[in-house]
C-alpha cells in the first residue's frame, strides 16, 4: 500500500511538472499587443517577445528582431530564436527578442483584431496596410518598433539593435535596410543598428543591370517589361522610400551594416516558395545564385577600391531552413554576437568575399 501511494504521488508530481513546463512554454509564446505611432496616427500591432514590454527593461542591452516568412508565423520564428538564445550563452535578461507578426485577414482567429492588415506578400515589400485611415507602410511599422526600443523610457541601456529575416522575411529586411529613413539617426546617437538577410527569393537592384556571364549588363526590357519595377528595381517606387537618386540610395545602403547569409544547398529552382516571376528570374535561377550575383553586383557598382560595410557568408550544407541558417556559426554571431556551442552541430560558414 505504501509503495502504491508513493507510485501514485510520483505520477502526480511528474504530471504537475509537465503541466508547469507546458504552461511556461505556452506563456512564452503568447503575443503582446503594442501601440505604435504618435498621438495623431497610432495603431495596435502584435509581437512575440521574451520580456513583458510593459515591464522593467532596464537590463536590456541588445534587441534582436526576427522577421517571419511568407506564412506570417511569428510564433514559430520566435520559438526558434528562443532556442538559439538559450544555446548562445548570452544572459537572457540582457537580450530582448521580438518577433513582429504582420496580420492578414486570415489571422483574426489568433486574436489580431482591430489592427492594420496586410496582403499576403504586401508586408514583405513595404506596402501599405488596409483598415487604417492613414498611410501605413510595413516599413513604417519597423521604424516605429526601432524607435520604441531605442527612444522609449526604460530602454536607456540598449546598445545594439539587430533586424534579421529569412526567406520572405529576408526580402523584407533587405529592402528595409536599403530604404529606411531612421538608420543614420539611430547610429548618430551611438547605437549599433544591423541587418541580417538570409535566403531571400529576390533583391532590390539599384540600376537596370542584371547578372549575365559573371558580369552585369543592361537587361533587355522586351524580355520582361516589369523587371525593374519595385520590388525588384527602382521604378514605380513606394512612397515610403522618398528616393533622391538610385546612386545616392545605393551609397547610403553600402554604408549600412548588412550581413548576407546564403544557404549552400538552397539551390532548388522549383522550390514551392521560390519567386518564379519574370523579374525574379532575371536575377538568377535559385536563391543561392541570386544571392551570389547580388553580392558581386554591389562590388560591380562601387569598384574594387571602395569599402562596403557588408558581410556575406555561405552556410555550408544548409538549404531553405531558418533554424539551421540562424543557428549556424555565422548566424549565431550575427544575431547574438556569440559563438555556436561546440556540441550544437552548428553548420559551418564560408565567407563570400566581395
Amino acid at each position: 500500500m505504501y509503495l502504491t501511494r508513493l507510485h501514485t504521488l510520483g505520477i502526480f508530481l511528474i504530471a504537475l511538472a509537465l503541466n508547469l513546463i507546458a504552461t511556461n512554454i505556452s506563456a512564452a509564446a503568447d503575443w503582446q499587443r503594442v501601440t505604435l505611432g504618435d498621438a495623431t496616427e497610432n495603431y495596435d500591432f502584435p509581437v512575440y517577445a521574451n520580456h513583458d514590454l510593459k515591464g522593467d527593461l532596464s537590463k536590456i542591452r541588445q534587441v534582436v528582431m526576427v522577421m517571419h516568412g511568407l506564412h506570417r508565423n511569428g510564433d514559430q520564428y520566435f520559438a526558434t530564436a528562443q532556442r538559439l538564445l538559450e544555446q548562445s550563452g548570452r544572459d537572457p535578461q540582457e537580450v530582448l527578442l521580438i518577433a513582429p507578426n504582420f496580420p492578414g485577414k486570415q489571422d483574426q482567429s489568433k486574436g489580431f483584431t482591430q489592427m492594420p492588415l496586410w496582403g499576403t506578400r504586401d508586408w514583405a515589400a513595404g506596402l501599405d496596410a488596409q483598415g487604417v485611415a492613414f498611410s501605413l507602410s510595413s516599413f513604417k511599422v519597423m521604424d516605429d518598433l526601432v524607435r520604441k526600443v531605442t527612444e522609449s523610457p526604460g530602454f536607456e541601456g540598449v546598445a545594439t539593435v539587430i533586424i534579421a529575416g529569412h526567406s520572405a522575411g529576408g526580402q523584407f529586411v533587405q529592402r528595409y535596410a536599403a530604404l529606411n529613413q531612421v538608420d543614420e539617426t539611430i547610429r548618430t546617437r551611438g547605437l549599433d543598428l544591423r541587418y541580417v538577410v538570409a535566403n531571400p527569393s529576390s533583391f532590390l537592384y539599384f540600376t537596370p543591370q542584371r547578372p549575365e556571364d559573371k558580369t552585369f549588363k543592361d537587361y533587355p526590357a522586351e524580355q520582361c517589361p516589369d523587371f525593374n519595377q519595385y520590388r525588384y528595381g527602382m521604378e514605380n517606387m513606394i512612397p515610403y522610400a522618398k528616393i533622391q537618386s538610385s546612386q545616392e540610395q545605393f551609397k547610403r545602403y553600402s554604408h549600412r551594416a548588412v550581413t548576407y547569409l546564403m544557404g549552400g544547398n538552397d539551390t532548388d529552382p522549383n522550390h514551392k516558395l521560390l519567386d518564379k516571376t519574370c523579374p525574379a528570374l532575371a536575377q538568377g535561377a535559385t536563391r543561392l545564385s541570386r544571392a551570389k550575383s547580388y553580392i558581386r553586383y554591389e562590388r560591380f557598382l562601387v569598384g574594387r577600391a571602395t569599402k562596403i560595410n557588408h558581410l556575406a557568408y555561405e552556410v555550408q550544407d544548409v538549404g531553405h531552413n531558418q533554424e539551421k541558417m540562424f543557428g549556424s556559426s555565422c548566424g549565431m554571431m550575427s544575431l547574438f554576437q556569440s559563438e555556436a556551442p561546440k556540441d550544437s552541430h552548428a553548420a559551418a560558414c564560408q565567407p563570400y568575399l566581395f
